[in-house]
């Protein structure tokens, strides 16, 4: 199949991802929009009183770029774990794969899934806390760009889960055990500095606050984590999470077993 072919592969692929998330809207939208409700609520609201100011911002301030990027994280993957589990499943991503349709295909269009949910969940999240606290983005570009490399870095991450699970039970267990804590842990609700010297330490091999931190000079013009350093180590593990997915389809790992 020739460029042009493999273009209108992507935008097919790429377009069912988009439909079946806009089909489906009170499943994907509406239940982060009223999680992320709830956190402003109990944490900005309630608990942010009490600390006040954290960051040189009010509290509410502060936590907001956290919870937008906690939504599109979650929603990045969760999006193309459950689409491409459900894919291998049924038997359509071994259709995909018999086709005349390069790897790259398969993995961008559902990328551009989970980013599209990511994104789309995180601009509504935007919207909520608008209600709670004043947001003015401080570096547009930066704030896009973490925005977007994060949702693909975790669009991969959902498909390498589903690449290996079994039954879908195990589509569960990462977000549960291993992206839930890293991501509560890594400075949506504080900042580091306020840590221990060896738990501050500790944190910086978790790659989700140099995300967090990136999103939030972003938009405060303040992180904790030198902004170059956050690109860098995003743009690592992009690389070895599309290198990872490609080499499994490529090898059929996980689906022609």
């Amino acid at each position: 199949m020739q460029a042009r072919g493999q273009l209108r592969a992507l935008a097919v692929v790429a377009r069912k991802e988009i439909v079946r998330i806009l089909r489906i809207w009170v499943q994907t939208i509406v239940p982060p929009v009223i999680t992320m409700s709830l956190y402003f609520v109990i944490f900005g609201n309630l608990i942010g009183r009490r600390i006040g100011e954290m960051g040189g911002f009010d509290y509410m301030q502060y936590m907001a770029p956290g919870l937008i990027m906690m939504s599109v994280i979650a929603n990045s993957y969760g999006n193309v774990v459950s689409s491409f589990f459900g894919a291998k499943f049924q038997g359509h991503l071994q259709e995909m794969i018999v086709a005349p349709m390069h790897t790259w295909v398969i993995i961008f269009g559902h990328v551009v899934g989970g980013v599209f949910r990511g994104l789309m969940v995180g601009a509504v999240v935007t919207c909520v806390a608008l209600f709670f606290t004043k947001l003015e983005v401080q570096h547009p570009v930066i704030t896009v760009s973490i925005l977007v490399l994060t949702a693909m870095v975790f669009s991969l991450g959902g498909m390498i889960n589903a690449i290996f699970a079994k039954k879908f039970d195990d589509i569960s267990i990462i977000p549960t055990f291993v992206l839930g804590p890293l991501t509560y842990l890594g400075g949506v609700f504080y900042t580091i500095t306020l840590l221990p010297d060896f738990w501050a330490g500790v944190s910086r091999f978790n790659p989700i606050l140099y995300m967090v931190n990136g999103f939030r000079y972003g938009m405060l013009g303040v992180s904790d984590i030198d902004i170059t350093t956050a690109f860098i180590v995003i743009f690592v593990f992009l690389i070895l999470a599309f290198t990872t997915c490609f080499y499994l389809i490529s090898n059929g790992v996980g689906i022609r077993e």
